[in-house]
């Protein structure tokens, strides 16, 4: 087990605003959380990065754009100035969707190739990689899989789930993952984590990024559970 303090978990969160009618208010609010409660980065669409990045200058939050978002369905070229564009905007971290579709046709080599490409873009300019599993469309042969794709690529993470289709992050997808993606490679859970207690599940089932949009109410929650327990960290 291990000793986590209010900051070594919030520096384990992506503070997550990806609604479509999200508002420059609401991306000043997001910012202005990170930075308060200092989230490892914001997550937000590939338009907002800009913006973020002129927000969050000067601090040691990340912006962290969603590619190819939130099915995954546009071609190898698309996703790669996507990336390219959020990069050059400001986004220093980029978290992108497989395309599902050959996933499903296990046509393994188009899903490798788009990840190497993905990936390679980030390499160029230093930025961190996230593949986008999204594990409730998938059979648990087929996470295995992408771990596999992912292990030969080494994106800095894999992650379950976008959040926004039929299922969210489990302990037993984040405990899979684990156990097969190298250990050079990440595990990022999210969708659905919206309190403390799951959050704690998710990191020990062994994930070492979260995203959450509820990020403040969970900070909020685990301090509280210190002051409850008369400590300033807790055991994961």
């Amino acid at each position: 087990m291990r000793r986590y303090t209010i900051d070594n978990f919030a520096q384990l969160i992506d503070h997550t605003n990806l609604q479509p009618d999200a508002t420059r208010a609401d991306m000043e609010r997001l910012c202005d959380e990170a930075v308060r409660y200092h989230f490892r980065m914001v997550a937000i669409n590939p338009v907002q990065s800009a913006l973020c990045a002129e927000l969050l200058a000067g601090t040691d939050v990340h912006v962290g754009a969603a590619i190819g978002f939130p099915l995954g369905q546009i071609s190898v070229a698309s996703k790669v100035f996507e990336t390219r564009d959020a990069l050059r905007a400001g986004a220093n971290e980029i978290d992108y969707v497989v395309n599902l579709t050959e996933v499903k046709a296990g046509n393994w080599d188009y899903v490798t190739e788009e990840m190497a490409q993905v990936v390679a873009a980030c390499r160029e300019v230093g930025a961190t990689s996230k593949v986008i599993f999204e594990t409730c469309l998938l059979t648990d042969e087929e996470k295995l899989r992408l771990c596999d794709v992912a292990s030969e690529v080494l994106p800095d993470f894999v992650k379950t789930s976008t959040g926004f289709s039929t299922g969210g992050a489990t302990v037993e997808d984040v405990r899979l993952m684990r156990g097969r993606v190298d250990a050079r490679v990440g595990v990022k859970a999210a969708g659905r984590i919206r309190s403390a207690q799951t959050f704690l599940s998710m990191v020990g089932a062994g994930a070492t990024r979260v995203g959450a949009t509820r990020s403040v109410t969970v900070i909020e929650e685990l301090r509280a559970l210190m002051e409850e327990a008369g400590t300033d960290y807790l055991e994961v």
